[in-house]
């Protein structure tokens, strides 16, 4: 498994990953994420993932950006994961989100957030095994989760 940037050469494969049906409203497309990482150039990370040469995802970090009303509390973390739904429960979401971390940690980070809708089917059960714990905090909605690095 490998990550690889987002290029004029892939893009238009990465506008095809899609997660399942019932995980649509978990997750926005690609599409919109890339509109968002091309707004905010200096916080997102996107990139693909790949095994072998077989697209099986996208993933985009946010790096050190200011939290609430604290300019000073900065956080990084995982800020989209689509695995593609044919590609689900094979570990590549694990990887996705131990190379965030580790670009996390290589940026000088000490934790991770990420945050999850807590529903059936939703992907808490994913999230805490990796060992996110909920902070207590809620962004959109949904449960701020982080991770000791």
């Amino acid at each position: 498994m490998r990550l690889e940037k987002i290029t004029p050469k892939n893009y238009e494969a990465a506008l095809e990953v899609s997660v399942r049906p019932d995980q649509e409203d978990l997750v926005a497309p690609v599409v919109k994420s890339l509109a968002e990482a091309y707004v905010f150039p200096d916080h997102a990370w996107p990139r693909l993932v790949y095994d072998g040469h077989r697209l099986v995802g996208f993933l985009m970090a946010f790096l050190a950006i200011p939290w609430g009303d604290n300019p000073d509390d900065l956080r990084s973390g995982l800020w989209r994961l689509n695995i593609a739904a044919d590609a689900q429960g094979n570990g590549y979401g694990r990887f996705a989100a131990q190379a965030v971390c580790a670009e996390t940690r290589a940026r000088g980070g000490t934790r991770a957030y990420v945050t999850w809708a807590s529903r059936a089917g939703g992907p808490e059960e994913f999230y805490l095994k990796l060992g996110f714990r909920p902070t207590g905090e809620q962004s959109g909605g949904q449960i701020v989760g982080v991770l000791d690095l």
